[in-house]
């Protein structure tokens, strides 16, 4: 665990966030709270709901490598022009980067003062301590549970703490190639809404010559596929204490099971390579597949090719959808600087308002509220994901959880090759996985 030397306190980080006014107004006892090293309570304000304190720069980091990314820039670049006094520089690393330099650079003092990063990784990095607790900021931006789905809203919770601020939603949806619907007789404006419909999707699709459904063996998308699955089979990932991985259950063992008949009765090609399921979908060779909300922006340009978007068809008797957040979290810094604290809850505060801004990025904001404004609804392509957003599941607040998932991540790749059983790949898996909880008990607390 990394022990650092300068820790904000909670009673500083509440005297930071003091700053803002207007309709961010904090407690008005905050602004009174002087935080360690500092000397007097921070000058910055949010007059007029704009940052008005003296010129702090401040250091954005995130993993947003794709075209997100470029959206982001253009975000920070609108920021940095409507407050002048906050220069925001955003630095961009793969995400297995963005962890690997992060605890360095917060216990040296040259962490960022703002980061990105997904619920799942955020209980490792508070048991690390390389982020500090923010339920101030949550509480006096008059952030509430009512505000979003409620998956959405624990995920920024770690030992009953929240670290997270909620960004966005990005879950599965179904992609369909039209064009292959119309070959095979099928409407292209009624995708399948459950079993029966698949699969009779299906077998319209193989009676002339197409190979329906590409289930891919990798995490993306096919481990993510097979959670949503698990979810709909009534199984869990872990039991309720997330001592003991679960996913070896009757509800999971068919789940899996009904991915590899795809592939053993003729649905789908044996071996399909990383995102091979993707370009077959728009090449015109596969007609159906679960994928990732990452992709709707392309989908919807190409020229080559008709691709509906509609929500995950409920193959057992539950909703269930796998689903991730962004969410921002204030990394732990070495001094008490109370304006760059405040600057730094403000961009938080700006950025998230700008939720349908952000969702052009190919993601639903996560609060409800932006979710259901025209101008999210306008935006062509995303609403059958903010649909499921209901049945959106999220791993377990866990420190170290990535590493017991990799476990059940094997398991789908070994069945849908057809190197094990479904049912002998995911007892070995659920076994490993809960010896790596045990030890991950152990290592984070």
């Amino acid at each position: 665990m990394n022990q650092l030397n300068v820790p904000v306190s909670r009673r500083g980080f509440i005297g930071a966030a003091g700053a803002f006014g207007g309709a961010l107004a904090l407690a008005a006892c905050g602004g009174k709270r002087t935080p360690p090293g500092a000397a007097g309570g921070p000058t910055g304000s949010a007059a007029g709901g704009a940052y008005t304190g003296p010129k702090v720069t401040l250091a954005f980091w995130n993993g947003w490598t794709g075209a997100d990314g470029d959206f982001a820039k253009q975000m920070v670049t609108e920021f940095n022009s409507a407050t002048p006094n906050i220069k925001v520089n955003m630095n961009v690393f793969q995400w297995a980067d963005l962890f690997q330099k992060m605890p360095a650079a917060v216990t040296s003092g040259n962490g960022p003062d703002i980061a990105a990063m997904h619920i799942d990784d955020i209980p490792t990095q508070a048991a690390q301590r390389v982020i500090v607790p923010i339920d101030a900021v949550a509480e006096n931006l008059k952030l509430n549970q009512s505000d979003f789905a409620p998956a959405v809203w624990q995920g920024g919770l770690y030992q009953d703490k929240r670290y997270g601020i909620p960004v966005d939603v990005h879950c599965l949806g179904l992609f369909y190639n039209k064009d292959l619907f119309e070959k095979a007789g099928l409407d292209p404006e009624k995708p399948p809404t459950n079993k029966d419909e698949y699969m009779n999707a299906l077998d319209k699709l193989k009676s002339k010559g197409i190979q329906g459904s590409w289930v891919s063996p990798f995490q993306f998308t096919g481990g993510l596929m097979y959670q949503s699955l698990l979810w709909q089979f009534g199984g869990e990932l872990f039991n309720d204490d997330v001592s003991k991985a679960t996913w070896d259950s009757d509800a999971g063992i068919a789940a899996l099971t009904w991915m590899t008949d795809l592939v053993k009765d003729g649905y789908s090609p044996k071996n399909v390579g990383q995102d091979a399921d993707y370009v077959a979908l728009k090449n015109g060779r596969n007609a159906l597949n679960w994928q990732g909300i990452w992709q709707v922006n392309e989908v919807t340009k190409l020229s080559n090719a008709k691709i509906g978007l509609a929500p995950l068809p409920k193959i057992g008797e539950k909703g269930g959808v796998w689903g991730n957040s962004h969410q921002f979290v204030l990394p732990r810094t070495q001094g008490s600087d109370a304006n760059k604290v405040s600057a730094s809850a403000y961009f938080v505060s700006w950025f998230t308002q700008h939720g349908a801004e952000w969702a052009k990025s190919g993601k639903v904001p996560a609060a409800t509220k932006l979710a259901e404004s025209s101008d999210f609804t306008s935006i062509e392509g995303l609403k059958p994901f903010a649909e499921e957003v209901p049945d959106v599941h999220f791993p377990p607040a866990v420190a170290g959880i990535g590493d017991a998932m990799t476990a059940m991540y094997d398991a789908v790749n070994a069945a849908v090759l057809g190197k094990s059983d479904p049912a002998a790949a995911l007892h070995s898996a659920a076994n490993k996985a809960s010896q790596i909880l045990a030890q991950n008990k152990k290592k984070y607390g």
